[in-house]
């Protein structure tokens, strides 16, 4: 067992803290139990509304620990033990245990997209030959996907897609609780900490205002208008993606364990040039998953867990990571 001191420590958070969460919430803590990594939930970063069953907020965790093993990767050394945590540690995640890598271990290819990885809310450029040749890599790369490219296919799906986010929106809950973790305006406190700022989701000034406004006061008074719904359509954006990509992984597994594949799925996709963004409405609404699974269904055994939107970017892709503070992380 290698002993990870103080320093080591806060130089792997600085680049776990890196990994995908949902609503950029960052719920995972850390801290050192002679020499090993304890990862336990800040009990105060959950989305009740849009995840009152932890599910997301778990695999958000995985993503965390995926992103640590990267990090350890880096500097020669691997996760020896994974000691998953009791049931009676409500905010316990588990206790890692870190060795030194085996001799000759080749490093790992992902590792080098972590610090460019970063959600695309924007819209694409027309796919070429070689985005396509791109995509049957993908295919053929890992298992977890279910690759969609077919032009009429996405536009269905799009349009799907849209109708899951007016249907979510329209609950006061999880439209309010989304509101929250937006940060529309670089005056807010948290512009550069966490949620979901402007920068991030391809918002103007102008827009990011008038998303305040829509998702706020007016969204009752233009839902009833029946002009909520063209307010917050990207079908126009699905329908120019180079593909929709189903990721998918056995039925049943611990979600922890989901969250690694997530974000290593998301750094193939950096890998191979495109940029992506979660399509998460289309696994959130009941409806919309079942018609999804039904026209493109995963293999025997697999369950649909979220949906990626890859493309092209249609004009320069800023790196946004809107992180806490590593001492934050620590629980400092």
């Amino acid at each position: 067992m290698i002993a990870i001191d103080r320093d080591l420590l806060e130089a792997l958070v600085a680049e776990a803290r890196l990994a995908p969460s949902a609503h950029n919430i960052q719920p995972t803590r850390v801290g050192l139990d002679g020499g090993a990594i304890l990862l336990r939930a800040d009990p105060d970063r959950r989305l009740p509304a849009a995840d009152p069953t932890g599910h997301d907020v778990r695999l958000s965790h995985g993503a965390f620990l995926e992103g640590l093993s990267l990090a350890l990767g880096r500097r020669g050394l691997v996760l020896a033990d994974i000691a998953l945590a009791g049931d009676g540690a409500a905010s316990a995640i588990a206790r890692l245990t870190i060795a030194a890598a085996p001799a000759g271990e080749a490093a790992d290819p992902l590792e080098r997209r972590v610090a460019t990885r970063a959600s695309w809310r924007g819209g694409f450029r027309a796919p070429d030959a070689a985005a396509g040749a791109a995509l049957e890599r993908l295919r053929a790369a890992n298992s977890d996907l279910l690759v969609v490219d077919d032009r009429e296919a996405l536009r269905r799906i799009g349009a799907l897609a849209d109708r899951a986010a007016l249907a979510l929106l329209s609950e006061h809950g999880p439209r309010t609780e989304l509101l929250a973790w937006m940060r529309l305006s670089k005056r807010h406190p948290d512009y550069h900490r966490d949620g979901l700022n402007a920068e991030a989701m391809a918002l103007s000034r102008i827009e990011a205002f008038a998303a305040g406004l829509v998702l706020g006061p007016l969204f009752a008074p233009l839902s009833r208008l029946g002009l909520a719904a063209s307010l917050v359509a990207e079908a126009r954006k699905s329908a120019g993606a180079s593909a929709l990509v189903l990721f998918h992984r056995p039925e049943g597994e611990d979600p922890l364990v989901s969250g690694r594949a997530f974000y290593r799925a998301w750094l193939g996709f950096d890998a191979e040039g495109f940029a992506a963004c979660p399509m998460s409405v289309l696994v959130d609404w009941p409806e919309a998953k079942a018609d999804l699974t039904a026209a493109h269904p995963p293999p025997a055994g697999r369950r649909l867990v979220n949906v990626f939107r890859i493309g092209l970017p249609d004009r320069a892709r800023p790196i946004v990571h809107s992180r806490l503070p590593v001492a934050e992380l620590l629980g400092e």
